[in-house]
């Protein structure tokens, strides 16, 4: 069996917010594996799905880039070390200048080996070791994403940052006319939905049908592992579970979620009434959630000495 450290414990403890001695329990149960664990605690009960509120986030900016005309747009994640530099403009300024630049990158290395847009004399690998030597911190492009609107589609790309650059959401919405897609009922539903992807973290599809099925299985397997269902009849544990999962399901998916505007209806009535207003079809194609650090675990520093470290003093 593998080694149950404190670390491992903690860990489990961050991601699900369940208490020490049952991720300890956990653990041991599933040989220190984490995804399984989270799995074990959900079938006990112990943790609800998807928690992920309480992990430990790096510095930097999540920040994005609209094309004057809405067709295309990126979300972007650049890591610095403090949040001192954080919140530095000249750091603002770079992460505004890669997300724009990101529009016509496919990855991060193809990125980072353009000419930059500020100076065309470097590269963005370059102008950013140049910041890095400026500010004094490392400075990393983690990751980033950018929609384009097809060639023979219309529609509109739109984007939404919260809480100064922590959260960010990039969202895609298409119609079936050109005139539709330049509405401004349109281009609501586009920020508003952008808006009601940051208010809800579990939301990971747009729709049910998007959910791939080994994922609807995990869940079902979930639920039939649980305790409560042990003593059951198996059409009543059937039963039991096809409606939990049903539940479960739509809690992950944009359009089945109250409309953070007005609660009396879900944002699939929203797109419907949106619909009826253009006058032609609509719909959300995709939208992507970054959450600033998510995942990165943060090393931690005596607020004393990042003070000193950031005026070169030791």
């Amino acid at each position: 069996m593998a080694e149950i450290s404190a670390k491992l414990v903690q860990e489990l403890r961050q991601k699900t917010g369940a208490g020490m001695m049952d991720c300890k329990k956990a653990l041991k149960e599933t040989d220190g594996d984490i995804e399984q664990a989270i799995d074990w605690l959900r079938k006990k009960g112990i943790t609800s799905a998807g928690k992920k509120s309480d992990r430990i986030a790096a510095e930097g900016l999540v920040d994005t880039y609209i094309q004057p005309d809405g067709k295309v747009g990126v979300l972007i994640e650049v890591n610095c070390q403090t949040d001192f530099v954080a919140r530095n403009d000249a750091f603002k300024s770079l992460v505004k200048s890669l997300a724009q630049q990101a529009a016509t990158a496919e990855s991060v290395e193809s990125l980072l080996a353009q000419p930059y847009i500020g100076d065309n004399s470097v590269t963005v690998d370059e102008f950013i070791k140049q910041s890095i030597a400026t500010l004094g911190e490392n400075i990393q492009v983690r990751r980033f994403v950018n929609f384009a609107i097809a060639d023979g589609t219309t529609g509109v790309v739109d984007s939404y940052i919260h809480t100064g650059g922590r959260v960010g959401v990039l969202v895609e919405l298409e119609s079936a006319s050109e005139s539709a897609a330049g509405n401004e009922e349109f281009k609501g539903l586009a920020r508003n939905a952008a808006m009601q992807v940051a208010a809800c973290p579990n939301v990971e599809y747009v729709s049910v049908d998007q959910i791939p099925a080994d994922i609807v299985q995990k869940e079902k397997d979930i639920e039939m592992g649980k305790d409560d269902l042990a003593n059951k009849p198996e059409n009543i544990r059937e039963k039991i579970v096809q409606g939990r999962i049903e539940k479960r399901l739509k809690e992950m998916t944009l359009l089945d979620q109250p409309y953070i505007r007005d609660q009396s209806i879900s944002v699939e009535e929203l797109v419907k009434q949106v619909k009826a207003k253009v006058g032609a079809e609509v719909t959300v194609s995709r939208f992507v959630r970054y959450i600033l650090g998510e995942g990165i675990e943060k090393q931690e520093t005596n607020f004393a000495d990042e003070v000193a470290a950031q005026i070169g003093a030791k």
